[in-house]
This record gives structure tokens, C-alpha cells and sequence, in this order.
């Protein structure tokens, strides 16, 4: 159920941007069209309430024109600049292509993101009401799972996982969870506060992937060969990412950055397309893991 009504959200949200304004009898109509709507109408009550949702989770508001009576999304223009929204646009666009009966679904093919299915909505909603959730989580490290309290801060998707971060209750720190790994999760009566001076870009601004690391943030230098500098141009493997210097069939890119086991696996996946210049100690670790690869082939 949470699924779907989440799903519901987005739809909506995306229907009026696309659209620029719609009266409720045309937003009906549309919803006609899906297979969200079962063969029957939103009820006027239904509609209302979700836009409260809508404004109380993504704070997006979903505006009327009294004289018009046509609904509208208030700062249009600025949907698309915020990451989370833009997010949710882009994703369920096709969704809603899918949805409006346009007998695609054998022809898109999507990545499956499994975690988000059960326990996102209801983070989500913890999140918004400030309060503790309670979850049994198994890690890939642990023998049995673990049962304790986390303060959720925030949620971030990466290669095809969701995961929480949070203050745990029984680490007493900020950790991050894998949603997949989560065995069973409800949210408990107990409240808390985002940290005045928490701020979740922050705290993965010198970061690629999901490790945050105590490491310090260092300047790392990759010479990117061939076709893959157009790929690494559109599309940078940082925000911090500058094209240092431009040769023939080549350019370096300069970023600052934690040194994780994210980034040497993201590193990992160029190869031979992708040489580390800097920090030495990186060049190192990525060397003796291709040699030690080698020898599993050298026989």
C-alpha cells in the first residue's frame, strides 16, 4: 500500500508539470488512463490529501487558481534544480509512459531496484515526522542480524540500493545501512531532531558512492584515455571534477576525494582505459590489485 501511494505521489506531481495546469476533471481523466486507477476516479478527498503528502514529503506545492479552478505546481521552473525532484521526474516519467497504456512494457527495460519496494516510504515518512525506527538488519559481516534503533537523517541510491543514513542508537554514531539488508522494520513512538548543523551533501561532499571514510580528502589525478573522456565529460565522476589537461586522445581530470573502497572499485571498472596519476598511494593500491587479478589468469 505504501508503495502504491507513493507511487500515486509521483504520478500526480509529474502529470501537472508535464501538463503546465489542469482542472480536477481533466487530472481525473488522465488517471483514467492508468493502471493505478483500477477503472475508477480519484474522489475529490483523495486528491486533496495527496497533495498534502505531496507538500509535507518533497515540499512541492500543488497549487489552484480560483478562477480557473486549474491546479498547478507552484515554482515550476524550479523542479528540475533540485537533485530529489529532478530525481523523481526523471524516474517515473517513464513509469507514467508505462502506465498510460501505451503497450510498452515489453520494449523499456528498466534496473531493478529491489530495496526501495518495501521500506523506503515508510523511512521516508519517519523522516518527515521525526522519528526513530526500529529495525532488525543483517550485515554481510555479522552471522546473525542485529535488532536496534535508528535516527533517520536521510536516504541516498546507489547502484541500484537505497540506503539510510542515520545516527544509530546502538553504535551511538552516524552509520549507513543497506534497505536490502533490512529483515523487518517499524517505526517507534520515540522522537529525535536533524542536527542543526547536519547537512547531507555535506557529509558526502568529498565522497563517490556510499562509504563515507575517515580518511582525509585528497587531490586525485586520473588520465582518461580514448572514447571514455567524452563518456567522463558527460557524465563527471564528481562533482569536484576539472579537466586539467587536454592531450592527444587523452585528458587528465582533477578531483578532490576520500580514497574508498568505492572509488577504487569505480577506478577498477575503466580499466585500461582509466590511469590514476595521484595520490601515489592510490596508484599503488590499484596496481597491486590488477597484478593480484593477473595471477588468477597466469596460469
Amino acid at each position: 500500500m505504501a508503495k502504491n501511494l507513493f507511487n500515486r505521489y509521483i504520478w500526480l506531481v509529474d502529470t501537472i508539470y508535464r501538463n503546465g495546469k489542469l482542472s480536477f476533471k481533466e487530472i481525473n481523466d488522465k488517471w483514467m488512463q492508468t493502471d493505478f486507477s483500477e477503472g475508477k476516479p480519484i474522489p475529490l478527498r483523495t486528491f486533496h490529501n495527496h497533495r498534502e503528502a505531496i507538500q509535507d514529503l518533497f515540499d512541492i506545492n500543488i497549487e489552484c487558481n480560483k478562477s480557473t479552478h486549474e491546479y498547478y505546481i507552484e515554482d515550476a521552473d524550479q523542479l528540475s534544480k533540485g537533485t530529489l525532484r529532478n530525481w523523481l521526474l526523471n524516474t517515473f516519467t517513464v513509469n507514467n509512459l508505462i502506465n498510460e497504456k501505451y503497450k510498452l512494457q515489453n520494449r523499456i527495460l528498466l534496473e531493478n531496484v529491489p530495496s526501495g519496494q518495501k521500506y523506503l516510504t515508510p523511512i521516508i515518512e519517519a523522516m518527515r515526522d521525526g522519528k526513530r525506527i526500529s529495525v532488525t538488519y543483517q550485515s554481510f559481516t555479522k552471522n546473525e542480524p542485529e535488532t536496534f534503533d535508528i535516527e533517520p537523517y536521510f536516504v541516498k541510491l546507489f547502484k541500484q540500493r537505497w540506503y539510510i543514513i542515520g545516527y544509530s542508537m546502538f553504535h551511538k554514531m552516524i552509520r549507513i545501512y543497506a534497505l536490502d539488508r533490512i529483515q523487518v522494520m517499524q517505526m517507534t513512538d520515540k522522537t529525535f531532531e536533524l542536527p542543526q548543523n547536519f547537512l547531507p551533501e555535506e557529509y558526502f561532499k568529498d565522497c563517490f558512492g556510499i562509504i563515507h571514510g575517515e580518511s582525509i580528502t585528497e587531490t586525485v589525478l586520473l588520465k582518461v584515455k580514448g572514447n571514455q573522456v567524452k563518456y567522463f565529460k558527460e557524465l563527471p565522476l564528481h562533482i569536484s571534477q576539472k579537466e586539467i589537461t587536454k592531450g592527444i586522445n587523452y585528458s587528465v581530470f582533477q578531483y578532490r576525494l576520500k580514497i574508498t573502497f568505492d572509488l577504487v572499485q569505480e577506478i577498477l571498472s575503466y580499466a585500461p582505459t582509466v590511469e590514476v596519476l595521484a595520490p601515489k598511494s592510490l596508484r599503488e593500491e590499484i596496481l597491486k590489485i590488477l597484478l593480484e587479478t593477473c595471477k588468477l589468469y597466469d596460469r
